[in-house]
This record gives structure tokens, sequence and C-alpha cells, in this order.
């Protein structure tokens, strides 16, 4: 078995097979784990890894939902075979692991070992050994956070420090023109890394190449003053006085005369040899500004076409980052920045391209492809007879015919260090005749399409733009409207940022109507922007807007991904999974399933894992935009689809556990109901839902459907008792309306019993007395014996509360009797936990031992483990007040440890604070 950090995080069976280990998020999950083999990492720490320093509400649910994941990937396997398991301590996680397993581990002993060799022969052998386990950026395929950037450059750091070794001992060697190759490629793409540089010259000096080592010193000088405002360090400046000092090398050309360009360098130089053997790294590279000669009659120009560089461009650091890992990889590299309509992918590659200008001194090219747009996109042969003349071709010497045309253009770009921008292609077929020659040209495309046909035929790789984050939108308004004006309000930037989702398009078409507003600020527009109804149409001046962006890569969508997306208007939130767009376009799972992908590639929805997509909040809009005619049906079919789910997801959250309501009559049957593999999997499920719920519960009350809205609202129970005191009473109050407005006193039982717990919990005892006091008559009303014992538990729970213990008693011993004759198992442990806590109030110890005794018997598995630790808690404390100390100890142990393995917080320290009170009696 292997695990991969550097490149892609992998894991791999050991037969080679991919792991899959699902989303990002997993996939982040497992790195900070592999970076820190066999050390427990803790929660807040993995949270901040996964997060940032804005995690969601139930991040710790989501959290332990991919940690159970990821277990089960592994055990299924064969991970145990090998030594490694994934377990829990406390609040932390430890992968336990042969450190030997992770790639980055093996880098760095065998780097080490390369230090230790005296001879430099066997250094050079461990050096390229290490090396060849890199497959790309360090932690490629997991989230963009702070402490994963952080841990990315460090091992890269590392990594072009055994760079510079390898070159060291090539030198070592005399093998100085191999130690210039193997560093040329790294010096391209860390042009301010002086260290790097300094080494490059050297050895450049060494082979016999003064010239151009040289050339490298006056070219890092000038980007460290126009970058950084600084002049070169020490290591810089000596390796540039060593040269200067040296005899210029017999070989060496005579420089150019002024205002010429240098002769070109020759194609290939003798290699340098190793005993018998020759080294394919040892082909000395041309010295980087020296193009080829294009023709014998005219000079080749230097195209500059790049549009101005974009005003109030700000943040998107990790990006920038990944294109100039991008641009630096192998020879002649392509990268693809793929995003949504509007999320600035062309001010990206601009903004790239304006602050690399000096690695392209042969010229910039720039064409905008208009694959998606309201014009024709552009023709492949005006596109290349454009360039021609840009790179310096006559029209009277312009090729006739497009394959001459494209052959002269891959001569021209070939041996030449050019820029070649392709804005808003469509489709791979676009790129690929415009793709340069040279293997020094740098080729950025950007288009709302992944490419992957670009990505499989030419090893393009792909950089992915996403929405700002919250503090990168508001620098953003800041940078349109100015400092002073965001400064005033800022609660009101934050939530401008959230209704624009984040996309530079909608925040700059934001600012462009605040700017030209008389009166009014941030937060008035906020609020106007904050009505669903008209968010689009403020969000758009003349010709510009988030509606009209959309409706373009709508139009060029096939025809399932756009039938697709004319039926999402009714979908209630951000989450999106192939059940849910089943039903709404009241389809098959697997044409569904086609056209989520097509919309994927499209970027109109975010693919967050296996049939898992992300709809954001202007993109549902406008997709409701384009079926403004309500459809009951559509709203009755997603409704029902949400209930069948919500059943499944409380049969596994809370096993053992009898439904609290069935589907209404004539629900409809639902063809692709999620499957839930474990509790954990269920609450995950419920947190990353709980808006989309939210919105469902309110789109069923406004259409009347009050019998689909609080089912909805009830059966979202199992969190509501994992997260009491996380602001359910709106829901709940909502859910109570409907079951009124519907006429069913069991759901109006239900409901009450359930938002007088919640109430309860949060202090507010009298409101909370005031729906328990009639759910018990409400649920005997409708028949429900189930429902009136809960009733009658939550009434004399709070009771209890109260300072009552007669009428609690009765309560709790008529609950225990409705549900022991009901068979409701479930329900007979509630009240024996109950009636033992009340027994333990009241001083009666040895009945709360009975009636704990009693309750954990029926408690067993799959039973909420919740409940047992609870009962396990009190019946301790029980055994302590009859003397039977031993006896309460081994109880509270088995709490806490039951507590821990079931991440259970509040029952691990309560069980905690009475062991320790018990030892310190």
């Amino acid at each position: 078995m292997e695990f991969r950090v550097l490149g892609a995080v992998s894991a791999l069976t050991d037969g080679g097979e991919q792991i899959p280990l699902g989303p990002a998020m997993r996939r982040s999950l497992l790195a900070m784990l592999l970076l820190r083999p066999n050390t427990a990492v803790g929660v807040d720490r993995l949270t901040e890894a996964l997060w940032g320093e804005e995690p969601p509400r139930h991040s710790r649910t989501v959290l332990q939902g991919h940690v159970s994941r990821l277990r089960a990937l592994l055990a299924e396997h064969g991970a145990p075979a090998y030594g490694v398991e994934l377990v829990t301590q406390g609040r932390a996680y430890l992968l336990r692991l042969p450190e030997s397993l992770v790639d980055a581990h093996r880098f760095e002993e065998l780097l080490q070992l390369a230090r230790g060799q005296r001879d430099p022969g066997d250094a050079v052998s461990m050096l390229r050994e290490a090396l060849a386990l890199w497959q790309g950026p360090a932690l490629a395929g997991t989230v963009y956070s702070t402490l994963l950037e952080t841990a990315a450059h460090m091992l890269q750091e590392l990594r072009l420090t055994a760079v510079e070794e390898l070159a060291d001992a090539h030198g070592r060697l005399g093998e100085h023109g191999t130690a210039a190759a193997v560093l040329h490629t790294e010096a391209i793409a860390n042009p301010l890394r002086e260290s790097l540089i300094a080494v490059l010259m050297l050895a450049l000096g060494r082979a016999g190449r003064r010239s151009e080592a040289l050339d490298w010193f006056h070219r890092t000088r000038r980007l460290l003053a126009d970058q950084l405002g600084i002049d070169p360090g020490a290591a810089l400046t000596d390796a540039y006085a060593a040269l200067l000092r040296a005899d210029a090398p017999q070989a060496a050309a005579a420089p150019a005369p002024a205002g010429t360009s240098p002769a070109p360098a020759p194609a290939a130089e003798p290699r340098e040899t190793r005993g018998a053997q020759e080294s394919p790294e040892a082909r000395e590279t041309p010295a980087p500004s020296a193009p080829a000669p294009v023709a014998p009659h005219h000079t080749a120009a230097v195209p500059q076409l790049l549009p101005r560089r974009p005003g109030g461009f700000t943040g998107r650091e990790g990006e920038l980052a990944a294109l100039d890992r991008a641009t630096a990889s192998g020879s002649g590299p392509i990268a693809v920045i793929t995003g949504s309509a509007g999320v600035g992918k062309t001010a990206l590659a601009v903004h790239w391209a304006h602050h690399h200008r000096a690695d392209f001194p042969d010229g910039r090219l720039f064409v905008d492809l208009h694959g998606y747009s309201a014009v024709p996109a552009r023709d492949t042969t005006t596109v290349l007879r454009e360039f021609l003349l840009a790179l310096g071709v006559p029209v009277e010497q312009m090729p006739g015919s497009p394959d001459a045309m494209g052959a002269r253009y891959r001569e021209l770009t070939s041996g030449r260090r050019l820029l070649i921008v392709l804005d808003n292609a469509r489709g791979s077929e676009q790129i690929r005749p415009l793709l340069p020659g040279g293997e020094g040209c740098v080729t950025l495309v950007t288009s709302r399409d992944r490419l992957g046909g670009l990505v499989a035929s030419d090893a393009a790789r792909p950089v992915p733009l996403t929405e700002l984050p919250p503090a990168h939108s508001t620098a953003l308004l800041s940078a349109v409207l100015g400092p002073d004006l965001v400064a005033a309000e800022p609660e009101a930037a934050t939530r401008l940022a959230e209704l624009c989702d984040g996309l530079p398009l909608a925040l700059r078409v934001a600012a462009a109507r605040l700017a030209t507003r008389p009166h009014g600020g941030l937060t008035a527009f906020a609020g106007e922007l904050a009505d669903e109804h008209s968010r689009l149409d403020l969000l758009n001046v003349e010709d510009t807007g988030v509606a009209a962006a959309l409706g373009l890569t709508v139009h060029h969508l096939p025809e399932p991904a756009r039938e697709m997306f004319h039926r999402l208007g009714p979908h209630t939130g951000a989450t999106l999974d192939t059940g849910t767009a089943a039903a709404l376009a009241d389809c098959p799972p697997g044409r569904a399933t086609v056209a989520l992908d097509q919309l994927a590639a499209a970027h109109l929805v975010v693919e967050t894992g296996p049939r898992s997509y992300v709809l954001h909040d202007l993109v549902r809009l406008y997709a409701r935009s384009l079926a403004p005619g309500h459809d009951p049906e559509a709203l009755l079919r997603l409704l029902d689809h949400r209930l069948h789910t919500l059943l499944a997801a409380c049969a596994a959250a809370e096993p053992g556990s009898e439904p609290c309501c069935a589907l209404p009559p004539g629900a409809r049957h639902s063809a692709a109901v999620r499957t839930f593999t474990s509790r954990q999997d269920a609450l995950g499920w419920y947190s990353a839902e709980r808006d989309t719920l939210r919105g469902a519960v309110e789109a069923a009350a406004a259409a009347g459907m009050h019998d689909r809205a609080w089912r909805l609202v009830i059966l979202q129970w199992p969190l509501i008792l994992w997260q009491v005191h996380d602001g359910w009473v709106p829901l709940l109050e909502q859910g109570l309306a409907s079951a009124e407005l519907d006429d069913d006193p069991g759901a109006q039982s239900r409901a009450r019993a359930l938002l007088g717990w919640v109430l309860s919990e949060e202090g507010r005892s009298e409101e909370a007395l005031a729906q328990l006091e009639h759910a018990p008559a409400l649920a005997a009303r409708a028949g429900d014996t189930a429902g009136e014992a809960t009733a009658l538990i939550n009434l004399g729970v709070e009771l209890i509360r109260h300072g009552e213990q007669e009428r609690p008693r009765d309560l709790l011993t008529q609950a225990l009797a409705l549900a022991e004759g009901a068979g409701l198992t479930e329900t007979v442990t509630l009240a024996h936990l109950h009636l033992t806590h009340l027994f333990l109030a009241i001083g009666a110890p040895q009945e709360a031992a009975d009636h704990a005794v009693r309750g954990l018997a029926l408690a067993a598995p799959p039973l909420a483990a919740p409940r047992r630790i609870v009962l396990r808690t009190l019946y301790g404390r029980a055994l302590a007040a009859t003397s039977r100390t031993g006896e309460a100890v081994r109880q509270l142990d088995e709490a806490i440890r039951e507590a821990r393995a079931s991440a259970y917080e509040e029952g691990e320290t309560e069980a905690r604070v009475v062991l320790s009170a018990l030892a310190n009696r």
C-alpha cells in the first residue's frame, strides 16, 4: 500500500489501484493526517485546514462523516494488513501506519541519505530517485487553506533544495552542462529564488556559457526591482562577481552589437558523458532569450496583444501560485483556467500575463475566441492570420491555406519564448490549431468548459477558479468603490459579498450600481439584493450582468443539460444530488447523472463528491427565472423525494427508533433515494442539507402543501437531538403552524413536544410549558400512542426542572406504561432514563438504579449511543449513592469510553464530572 502527497493526494493498493477517496474535503483530511503520521491531529487544526477561519456551523459533524468514510475506505481496501489504522483519540484523530508508506517520508529519507554520501555519483542516484517520487505540485486536489498551502510550500521548498543539491552533485562530477539543465526548468518556475539562480549562473559559467549566465543575472535583477522593489542579495551578487572575474571561455560568442538581437543558440550542444553512458538530461538548453530565425527577408516582430491590466484585481494568491506551477512543468506547457461565468477567468489570465511579462521577451499574443458569446465563435483561420501578422509575416507572404498557416505559425513560435492567451474557448478542438510549436512557449486557455480533451491529448494542466472568499470579495468592493465606503459599513459589505455569491462579475456590477447612486449606501442596497425576486435584475447594468453571462452558458449546453437546467427552478437550496435532480426533471437517475455531469463541465453546478453537487444562489435564481410559471407537480415530486430521503436518514441516524410519521397520502414514488451507511453519514447529510430543507419547508408552506411542510420539519429530529442549541425554534414554529393548518392533531402534538423540548433546553421554561401542556391530549385525540408517550415524557422533564416531583412521577410512569403496552422499545428506554433522573433528584438512589438497569438492558445497539451513555452515567451516580463505589467507577469509565468512541462530547464531559466528584469524596 502507498500514500502520496507529492502530487495529487492519493492512496493506492498494493496492486497500484487508486482508492476512490471522494471529494477534495476528504483528500484534505487525509493529507493533514499523512503530514503528521502516527501523531494525533486535533479537531480544531483539522477544521482550520478544511475550512479556514470561517468553518460552517456544523463543521464537526461533517468532519466526523469524512473521518468515518475514510476509515471505511481504508478498511475496504485492506489497509489493516499493512498496519494502517485511523483511530480517534479524544478530540483528535491519528493515522497509524509505517511511515515508509508515505512518499514524502521516503523523499526526505533519500534526501538525508544523499547528503551523507562521499561519492557524488551515489548522491546523484539517490537524489534522482527522491525527485522521481514527485508526481506534480504537492498536496494537489485538496481544498485551499492557509495550513495546507503552507505545508505544500514547505514541501516545495524541500524539493527545490533537492534540485540544488542534485545540480551540486553533478558539478562535483564535472557535469556542469547537466547541472545547468537540471536547474533551468526550476529557475523558469521560480524566477525570484536567488539561491537557485545563483547556482544556475555558476553552472552555466563553468559549462562555457558565460553570456547566458550574465543574462540570467540581469533578468533576475530587473524582476527583483519591478516586483519586490529590492536589489539582488549576496548569493546573486557573489555569483555575478565570480563570472566577471573569470576569463571569457573561448567557445563563448562575441556580444551582439547594441540594438540587435543576439544570435540564436545552436539547437543542441555536445552532451557531457559520465563513463560510457550518455545522460539524456545533459543536453544543454538554448539561451532563454535567443529566438530562432523566422524568415530570410524580414525580422521577427515582438507582438504585444494583451489587453490592459484588469483594474481592481484582488486576491487569487492560490490560483496565481497554481498557474505558476502549471506553466513551469514540461515543455510548451498549457494551463487551462476553468470556471463559471463571471468568476474572473480572463482577469486572472491577463493579470498573470502582465505580472510575468519579463518571462516572455519574444512577445505575448491574445485572442478572445468568443466561445461563449452573443457573437459567433472566432474562426481558427482568421485567428492564425492575426497571429502571423503580429509575428511579423507580411501580408504578401501570408500562406494560402489553413494548414500552411498552422505550419508557419508553429515554425515561427519554435525556439522562442512567447505567451499565448486563448480566452473564452468553447472546446478543445478550437484550441489545438492555435497551440505554438516552441518548447519555451506557454499557453493560457480560459473556458467555462473543463476541456478534458485538451487535458488528455496535450497534457494541459487545469487551474480551476472558484468564487472569491468573503475577505477577497470585500477587498474587491473596496478596490472599486474606495476603502472608506466599505470601511464605513463592513457588515453590509460582507452581506453584499454573500448575496453576490463571491462572483467577481456580480460584485463589480453591484459596485457599479452603488457608484452611480446619489443616495443610499451598502446597507440599503444589500437589503434590496436580499429579495430573491429582484436580485438578478439589480445585478445588471447596461449590457453587463449575471443573467446575461449565465444565459450564454446555458445557450451552448448539450440538450440533456439544457433541459435539466430548465427544470431546476423549484429547487430550494444550494445542495443537489442525482436523486433530487431526477425527481425535479421526472427522469431516470442515469439520465440525471449525465445531465449533471454536463452542467458540472460547464461550471453551472459544482461537483463536491459522487453524485453530489452545489448549485449557487445566483445560478438557482437564473434557473427559476427561465420557468416563471410555477410547476406544482415538480414541487410535489421534489418534496416527496425529500420526505423519502428524510425517512431513510432517520432510520440510519437513530437505529431502532420508531418512525415519527408516515408519508402523506398520495406521496410520489422516488426512484433514487439516497442510502446511508452509518449514523455519522446520516448526520453529516442532515447538517449539509439543513438550509436546503428549510427552503423546502418554506416552499411547501407557501404553496399550501402543509401536509408536506410539517413532515419536513419533524423528520429532522435526529439532528435536533444532537444539536439542540442550534437555533431550531423558528423552523419548529413553522412546522407547528403547518400542522395546525393541516388540521392534524398528531402532527401538532409531535411539533409541540419537540418545540417545547428545544425551548426548555434554551432556558425558555414558561414558553416550553405552554407548548408541552397541550401535546399529550392532542396525541391521544389522534390515537398516536407513541406521540402521547413522548409528549408525557417531555412534559414531565420540564416539570422536574420547575422543581415538581409528584406530577412528573405520574406522567413518566404513565408514559412508561403506554410505551410498554405498545412495544415501543426506544420510548420505554427514554422513560426509564428520566425516571432514573427523577429518583436521583428526590433522594431515592435504589429506585433510580433499578430504572437505570432496566433502561440499559433495552438500550443496547442499535439504539442511539447518547441515550445509553446518559443512562450509564446516571447509573454510576445511583450506584455511588448506594455505596457501590467500585461498580460506579466501572460504569462511568465505560460511559466515558463509549462517549469518546461516539464523539459525544457532552456525554463524556458529564461522565467525567461525576467521576471526578466521586474521586474527591
